[in-house]
């Protein structure tokens, strides 16, 4: 995995509608949440995904970009996106070179570890999350983690009396 405060890589690809996603492209958002799932249409991997598409409004609320990606070819990531109505981008690694670039390819297996990664200004990693079997907690800790620091930027902008 990578380390808190190292420098996220670049991510550009198309998400299931086509549509061209870059990781320095949501600069302006108060952070950006990357997902990284094993297998799309897995009983585990579908629940993660329910997950962040239920909380998907409040994250974007909070200022946050969400991204989910797996190492399935881009026609099982459209049909998953698809089947669970995502409206956020959803990418497909068939070679793995993202789960590569990020450190969450599994080495035997070459599919992408359970990992979620919260990248902040200037495409610094500000937090990192692994749980392969505790599911929930990837959107527990990430909704925990934008709340505050979308709670500390309003403090900041917050007149001073």
């Amino acid at each position: 995995m990578l380390t808190v405060g190292s420098l996220a890589p670049e991510i550009e690809s198309n998400d299931q509608h086509g549509r061209p996603f870059r990781l320095s492209e949501q600069e302006h958002r108060l952070c950006t949440v990357i997902y990284f799932f094993p297998k799309a249409f897995t009983p585990g991997c579908t629940r993660e995904t329910e997950t962040f598409r239920d909380n998907y409004s409040e994250l974007r609320l909070a200022g946050a970009a969400l991204a989910g990606v797996s190492t399935d070819d881009p026609t099982t990531q459209c049909k998953f996106a698809a089947s669970l109505k995502a409206e956020f981008p959803m990418l497909a690694d068939p070679k793995g070179e993202i789960a590569k670039a990020y450190d969450v390819r599994w080495p035997l297996i070459g599919i992408a570890q359970r990992v979620t990664y919260i990248v902040g200004p200037g495409q610094r990693i500000l937090c990192a999350f692994h749980h392969e079997l505790r599911i929930q907690r990837h959107r527990d800790d990430v909704l925990a983690f934008v709340d505050g620091l979308y709670l500390a930027r309003q403090r900041a902008l917050a007149p001073r009396s």
